[in-house]
Parts: structure tokens; sequence; C-alpha cells
């Protein structure tokens, strides 16, 4: 079972898609165990971005994800950072698949809609940042349906 983290970008919340993408998620079987809304300053932006400050797109990245509010999202599931990254898409919504929310919702390189980790090392780092009083921790009844028997 894994936890992984996705991000509704700005561009999400100002193109009212966040309903209809969280929805494909949860349609997929994931589990949400955490939900959070805030507005992303330069310092969380500073600290989720570690890995890209030395990267000539920095700046702009920065400056967009701390334009308007984002929400944080915590997913739960077997396979959950690999399912993840197959609905979200190619990064750049011109190279993504029809199907996916990038090949659904994005034509430009810039704006892609959502972040999701790339790893479990990711996952745990970037869900320690956006979630540091933990996750919430339930068993919903679906699972015996969307799961495979342990």
């Amino acid at each position: 079972m894994e936890t992984t983290l996705l991000l509704l970008k700005p561009d999400t919340l100002h193109r009212a898609l966040s309903g209809r993408i969280l929805a494909r998620f949860e349609d997929k079987g994931l589990q949400i165990v955490g939900l959070r809304m805030l507005r992303m300053d330069a310092e969380l932006a500073a600290q989720h971005y570690a890995d890209h400050t030395e990267k000539p797109f920095y700046d702009g990245l920065v400056k967009f994800m701390t334009s308007s509010p984002i929400v944080a999202v915590a997913l739960r599931g077997p396979q959950a950072i690999e399912i993840v990254r197959k609905l979200m898409g190619s990064t750049f919504g011109p190279d993504a698949e029809p199907g996916s929310i990038r090949g659904d919702f994005s034509c430009t390189k810039t704006y892609n809609l959502v972040h999701g980790s790339d790893s479990t090392a990711s996952a745990e780092r970037e869900l320690g940042i956006f979630f540091p009083n933990g996750l919430e921790e339930w068993e919903p009844t679906a699972a015996r349906w969307t799961q495979d028997e342990k």
C-alpha cells in the first residue's frame, strides 16, 4: 500500500476542474487520506521545489504556484504513485495521451494542472511538507472491491 501527494495547481482551480480531476483518482479506487486547500508562499515553494532552484524555469514556477490557492491531496492505494503518474499523463499537455488528465485538459507546457510525487522517497518528503500533522487513517468499505486480497 502506497500513499502519494497530488497537487491541484492554480490553473486547475481557475478552470473549475478540481472536482472532475479528483473524481478520476477516486473512480480508479484510490483513497483520499488528506485534503487541504492552501495558498503556497515563496518559502513553501522553495521547500517543495528545492531540486529545481538552479533551473531556468524556477522563478516562473514559483510565481505561478504562489499566484492562487492550490489543493494538496494525499492518495492511498496499491501502486498509488504509479497509478497517479499514469492518470496525470506526460508532463507537457501537448505530449500527453488522450484519456490522461493532461491529455484531456492541457494544451500547454506551462499550465499542466497537477503535480504528483515521482517516487516513494519524494512522496514521503512531499507529504511531510503539505501534511505535517499526518494523514487520516480509515478503511473505506469499497476497499474490498478496489484492492486485491492480502
